[in-house]
């Protein structure tokens, strides 16, 4: 007579947690997770450039140059404005933008109508940065930059234009100035600069006859 042994079940090596069992450990591992971000931004602050309190304000205001066009004097007239960004009251930018006009009476030393007297006219402007240190001292000292283009072409004695078209040509120019607080909305700047010109070659005019030093005043007007 066979003998029928008895099959063995095999033990379950694991066994599935239920389904409430899951969702706790889900939900204990998200709350793990969205912690840590918290503790390490109590422990570090958020690294910037520039510390301290920033505010921001703004200026308009024009501008007189006084400079030399081909050895004689010339004035330039223009102005400038920008958007300021002060870090505390140690440090201050302003980003904008200034354009200029020569204002006075330059023959071209070769015209191209002998009986005519032809006047440069030449203008020029672009962006305009500049630094200032201390805003709170009654003088303070600015240093500043344009980088930009300009145009030459001729005028009359009655500031009329000539057809002809403008020569174009690039100009760059560094200054420090030297600023008193007038009032709350109004500062007066005297300063130095100096102007490179490139790409001036019109009626006897080189880059030369325009590049130089300057002194020029500036009146600002706004929210500092």
């Amino acid at each position: 007579m066979k003998h029928i042994l008895p099959i063995s079940r095999k033990r379950k090596l694991f066994t599935i947690p239920g389904k409430r069992t899951l969702l706790t450990l889900i939900t204990l591992t998200l709350f793990a997770l969205a912690a840590l971000p918290q503790q390490d931004a109590v422990a570090q602050q958020t690294q910037t450039l520039f510390q301290g309190d920033v505010s921001h304000g703004g200026f308009g205001g024009p501008v007189i140059r006084f400079g030399s066009v081909d050895g004689s004097g010339a004035v330039w007239v223009g102005g400038r404005g920008g958007w300021i960004i002060n870090f505390s009251n140690q440090h201050s930018i302003s980003l904008g933008g200034g354009g200029y006009g020569l204002a006075t009476e330059h023959r071209l030393p070769q015209p191209f109508d002998p009986d005519r007297k032809e006047l440069a006219a030449i203008g020029y402007g672009g962006f305009e940065m500049e630094y200032t240190n201390r805003t709170y001292r009654l003088v303070h000292m600015t240093a500043s930059t344009l980088i930009g283009a300009g145009g030459i072409t001729i005028r009359d004695e009655n500031l009329e234009i000539d057809d002809r078209e403008a020569d174009p040509f690039f100009v760059i120019e560094p200054g420090v100035h030297a600023e008193l607080n007038v009032t709350s909305f109004f500062r007066v700047a005297g300063g130095l600069s100096y102007r490179f010109t490139s790409g001036i070659d019109y009626g006897g005019f080189r880059d030369s006859d325009f590049s130089g030093p300057n002194a020029l005043i500036t009146f600002k007007f706004g929210a500092f």
